[in-house]
């Protein structure tokens, strides 16, 4: 007897994801991807679940969207969360992860599984039968073609940035210092600036931005990636105001808060590499060299990997997707991660997950699952089925996709300490149900610890 099988498009995060899950339940997947025969512009490697951008995903604990979503994805035995835990970095109330390491393990995951078949060459046309499009932000040219065409509508597109990465023996730690936000756990390595330093930085940083290609001007930025020239174009306080925020950092020579302050996170295992936190950028690579040996405790920085700025497809969900993450048009065709108009790489993994399972249970006959409102990923699916679709962007997971919890009587209103953590309650344990019910493995995850306050206040 012939064993169902599904195809998946696409070995990102998503894609890996959604293969893993779709064996899990017994189906055989054909896995296309097409590095490193093809490459693009953002990847180095031709590894799966490549990290472009940042090394996070995200804030953890009962506090935290992202630490929702993590749990849930942890219930169901997902290959992403396992690897996440296992390449941790410290990183205060962030999931970091040492980036080969967490990459190796799921490329080691995929190929070793006995129901998935590696296939290294391009996709051009739509697969018949059940199957996940998961080709992520730089879905190459033909197949966006094909999409365009099923889908009746232009897709959208965007452009994301990656910050520069430190070699830590380049930092000069006689001005940058070790510390966390209102001296909670010490993971960031800290550049403080006063005024006139930080007005000269951001006069080199306005220059630097008019050297860059004149249709940047023209570009649309996701909001939670926005290039640091860009957000200083929105004036000469909005970088002292984001990522350079210096509230809560007390530096150790003067006994107070910096006029800003620009902050590294580790970005390897040995802690040799760091990179700018909030720093993405397009700027041209002597610009970006430039600008960094501003700020103090840089002055000598040697930049291990440059910021790149890099296009980003995805499609205008509300209008073609359903909630399962199906393609309205063509039944059986499922899309997951930054495609299906997500953002970040938790969300892109769990919608692998449940388009991969969805998938699979195409395959063997059964209907598509959409997990309940009350967890954060039946929240954010929920969201790209049902958003205003006029001038759609991507969306990451947040407190807003799940309903609020009843204010008890005699009470005007619910704190965020107060509240979260039954919301994170109520939607895990709503989550493990509803995938107990549907017939999935399901094993709860570890109570999330105490979480900092620093990463409240992010």
């Amino acid at each position: 007897m012939d064993v169902p099988f599904i195809t998946v498009v696409g070995a990102g995060l998503a894609g890996s994801e959604a293969a893993l899950a779709a064996a899990r339940l017994g189906v055989a997947v054909h896995l296309y991807e097409m590095r490193p025969v093809k490459m693009t512009p953002a990847h180095r490697s031709g590894n799966f679940a490549e990290l472009v951008c940042s090394n996070s995903l995200g804030g953890q604990g009962d506090l935290q969207a992202k630490g929702l979503l993590q749990s849930e994805m942890r219930s169901v035995g997902s290959a992403v969360m396992a690897s996440a835990d296992a390449s941790r970095l410290p990183a205060g109330g962030a999931l970091a992860v040492e980036r080969e390491g967490f990459s190796q393990r799921i490329t080691d995951a995929v190929r070793a599984h006995p129901l998935i078949t590696v296939h290294g060459e391009e996709v051009t046309r739509l697969p018949e039968g059940p199957c996940v499009i998961a080709t992520g932000p730089l879905t190459a040219e033909a197949l966006s073609g094909e999409l365009a065409k099923l889908t009746g509508d232009e897709q959208l597109a965007f452009y994301d940035a990656a910050a520069p990465v430190i070699a830590f023996e380049s930092i000069n730690m006689d001005i940058a210092f070790r510390a966390g936000r209102y001296d909670q756990s010490a993971d960031y390595i800290n550049c403080p600036m006063n005024r006139e330093q930080y007005e000269a930085f951001y006069a080199a940083l306005e220059q630097a931005r008019s050297h860059t290609p004149h249709d940047w001007e023209q570009l649309e930025f996701f909001e939670g990636c926005m290039p640091i020239e860009e957000i200083a174009r929105r004036g000469k306080d909005t970088p002292r105001f984001g990522p350079m925020k210096p509230r809560g950092l007390t530096d150790p020579r003067t006994g107070r808060w910096p006029y800003a302050a620009a902050q590294l996170r580790q970005e390897d295992q040995e802690g040799r590499m760091w990179s700018l936190v909030g720093f993405q950028t397009g700027l041209k690579w002597g610009d970006q060299k430039a600008v960094v040996q501003l700020i103090p405790g840089l002055e000598n920085a040697e930049i291990v990997r440059y910021g790149v700025m890099h296009r980003n497809t995805y499609l205008n969900a509300p209008k073609v997707l359903r909630a399962s993450l199906e393609l309205r048009g063509r039944p059986g065709t499922f899309v997951a991660g930054v495609l299906a108009g997500t953002e970040g790489y938790l969300e892109s993994a769990a919608t692998g997950w449940l388009a991969g399972t969805n998938a699979a249970r195409a395959a063997l006959g059964l209907d598509a699952l959409v997990p309940p409102q009350e967890s954060m990923l039946g929240g954010l699916t929920r969201y790209l089925e049902s958003a205003n679709p006029k001038n759609y962007q991507p969306m990451n997971v947040n407190w807003a996709l799940v309903p609020e919890i009843p204010v008890p009587e005699g009470r005007k209103k619910l704190g965020k300490r107060e509240k979260r953590p039954v919301m994170y309650q109520r939607g895990l344990n709503a989550f493990m149900a509803w995938a107990s019910g549907a017939g999935l493995e399901v094993t709860p995850p570890p109570v999330p610890d105490e979480e900092p306050a620093e990463a409240v206040l992010r």
